[in-house]
């Protein structure tokens, strides 16, 4: 019996310590991303090219998903305001059915982007993968990511610790309970990009340089 309680204050410990690793690492990330997050065009500085991060166009019940067409929005925005110039669209395209740089590409053009100021990044399986491929791949060293505040505030800590001079410019959020599924993942998502630092862990893939003028 006495073990078994030893073990069950071991087990108690372990998801104390887990819980309380999550939340300094989410207060940390917010806190040091915060003075580079924005909310305004007019007052995000003006910068060539930005990060587009993807999300599948729809739900899983087939309904239209309002953080895809948030972000898209977000980025039509910020390219007639003449606050950027090209738009990196990076994400997931795993399968043939399922190709989210595409999908951005096209619903992009649809809002009056011109195609050649597009640049598609098929590798970006994770919010690491399409930050650091960026700088990597296609030679930026200075990015306005645009996605929701919850995610910029994690992708743009992340491009500031692998050296990229990084802004966020958030896309209207979705109703709260709607989004409560991705923002409770978010909070592991956060811890998890310590784990990543101390590891070092890279892109999945990497690829030949890509020249945005």
């Amino acid at each position: 019996m006495k073990i078994l309680k030893n073990i069950f204050k071991f087990f108690l410990l372990l998801i104390v310590a887990g819980i309380i690793f999550i939340a300094l690492t989410n207060y940390t990330i917010k806190k040091q991303s915060r003075p580079f997050l924005f909310n305004s065009i007019q007052t995000i500085p003006e910068i060539k090219t930005a990060l587009l991060l993807g999300t599948g166009k729809t739900l899983n019940n087939g309904m239209p998903n309002a953080y895809f067409y948030n972000r898209i929005q977000a980025a039509a925005d910020l390219y007639k305001s003449g606050k950027i110039k090209y738009i990196i669209v990076s994400g997931d395209n795993s399968t043939k059915e399922y190709n989210e740089p595409e999908d951005m590409q096209l619903a992009l053009m649809k809002n009056g982007i011109p195609e050649d100021k597009i640049f598609l990044d098929f590798a970006g399986f994770r919010t690491l993968d399409s930050v650091v491929r960026a700088k990597e791949i296609f030679g930026q060293n200075k990015l306005i990511i645009i996605s929701q505040k919850f995610h910029n505030e994690r992708a743009v800590f992340l491009a500031r610790k692998n050296g990229i001079e990084a802004y966020g410019y958030n896309a209207e959020d979705v109703n709260k309970y709607a989004g409560l599924k991705t923002n409770l993942r978010e909070y592991i998502a956060k811890a998890k990009v310590y784990w990543d630092l101390l590891f070092g862990v890279q892109p999945k893939f990497g690829g030949d340089k890509i020249l945005i003028p």
